[in-house]
């Protein structure tokens, strides 16, 4: 097998502003400089011509870049923002959904130094960054050909449960259909070569070429989050009901089988309100660092943290979040938790209509302007005045869905001197590790 190349979607708009900063081809011409392309009655027009598609293919493979002007990073997300961000690649244009669609096709090698530079600080442990590289390789290429095998079968992938008083939704990268992969926190966090790749991200790429976990011989789905909150999250109680052997409960600890059934009620509650020893459990500031950019530190509390509403909050949040309008809010009742003590199902009691809602980003996302940290909360109701609470406060553990590799978990475990190897095998139970292709 040879290195494979990924396509990767950069942005969405109107109208794309970019820079070929050395000479691409097109059309058997050469060009570079400033350029924009537009949508235009479902075309795309560039220098005063309508085309379906375009691609800009590199005269000089191995030392060409472009850059894409106003590409939105974090979307939806606290920190969301604009910035122009470098590429290297070809770089393909194609009309999407009534607007223009720009993709970075790249080799899977460049993709990764991209991605662990965007994950990962520059002060992160060897360990840390050839785990991460590892992970990200596999989820890339479980993903490509997770692609390929939905393009073939010509079917279309559902992704929620709908009825009167129900709706189970889950988000994936089903949303992308004509490229692999995303550029954002969706997918995984790609910003070409914007966040310059320090020598010891290339020596963990170097280190770990080709290497990705795969379980009865087939590359893993090897998910990832910020911060599990003590315990790991199944696959299906965050997207579809597919059962991952290596994806499996457990407590992020040395003494991983010391885990209570957290989908239990009680047993959450008791889990949430305190804060029992894991590998997450640090406020170790060199520690995060290495997991978190500038950006992601404007949020200090994953391992354990609190959300206030007030009912006049919380009921313009869920209606605007939402569109539907439950009126005041009553109460959210807790329906399933996962194996993290994260809601699968949450109930929603309004003085005008009751709804489940599920799963944990839907959760996520009708209780947050951007996205609640994870959904493992407990709820307190306080100042309630003929049924209806003047407060609402949750009581949450971790940030992210909780899948697979902790990202503060395994810098931890870098810190304390576990190898690469002991970390995936720590939150991949049962994964082997292989080489599935080789340097040339």
């Amino acid at each position: 097998m040879k290195e494979p190349q990924v396509s990767v979607g950069i942005l969405s708009e109107n109208q794309i502003d970019f820079v070929l900063l050395a000479p691409y081809q097109i059309n058997n011409k050469e060009i570079e400089g400033k350029h924009t392309a537009t949508y235009k009655e479902g075309k795309i027009e560039w220098l005063g011509t309508l085309f379906d598609e375009l691609l800009f293919e590199p005269v000089n493979k191995t030392n060409s870049e472009f850059e894409i002007k106003d590409v939105t990073i974090g979307i939806n997300f606290h920190w969301e923002r604009k910035e122009n961000q470098r590429f290297q690649g070809s770089f393909k244009i194609i009309v999407e959904n009534g607007k223009l669609t720009g993709i970075n096709l790249i080799h899977v090698e460049n993709y990764l130094t991209s991605v662990i530079s965007s994950e990962m600080s520059a002060t992160a442990s060897l360990e840390l960054l050839k785990a991460h590289a590892v992970i990200s390789r596999s989820w890339l290429l479980s993903q490509v050909q997770k692609n390929k095998t939905v393009s073939s079968q010509q079917k279309s992938v559902s992704n929620f449960t709908q009825n009167e008083g129900e709706l189970v939704k889950w988000y994936d990268r089903e949303d992308h259909t004509h490229f692999d992969v995303c550029a954002d926190d969706h997918c995984q966090r790609y910003q070409g070569i914007t966040r310059a790749s320090t020598e010891i991200v290339k020596e963990a790429i170097r280190a770990t070429y080709g290497q990705v976990l795969t379980f009865d011989d087939r590359i893993c789905d090897a998910r990832f989050s910020k911060c599990c909150g003590g315990a790991f999250e199944e696959f299906q109680n965050a997207w579809e009901n597919i059962l991952h052997p290596y994806l499996l409960k457990q407590r992020d600890s040395k003494d991983y089988t010391n885990l209570p059934d957290l989908r239990l009620e009680a047993e959450a509650e008791r889990w949430i309100r305190t804060s029992p020893e894991a590998f997450c459990n640090t406020t170790d500031k060199n520690i995060l660092s290495q997991v978190l950019n500038n950006y992601d530190q404007e949020t200090t509390n994953f391992y354990r943290w609190k959300v206030e509403y007030t009912q006049k909050e919380l009921s313009e949040l869920i209606f605007n979040r939402s569109g539907i309008d439950f009126g005041n809010i009553i109460d959210l009742i807790p329906v399933e938790r996962g194996t993290s003590a994260r809601l699968i199902k949450l109930k929603i009691v309004g003085s005008k209509r009751t709804m489940i809602i599920g799963k944990e980003l839907e959760i996520r996302r009708t209780l947050s302007t951007s996205h609640l940290y994870s959904s493992a909360f407990v709820i307190d109701k306080t100042d309630i005045e003929d049924a209806i609470p003047g407060k609402f406060i949750l009581t949450g553990a971790g940030w992210g869905h909780g899948v697979g590799l902790c990202q503060i978990g395994a810098a931890v475990m870098g810190e304390k001197g576990y190898s690469y190897s002991d970390i995936l095998l720590h939150y991949y139970k049962g994964a082997t590790i292989k080489r599935v292709y080789y340097s040339p």
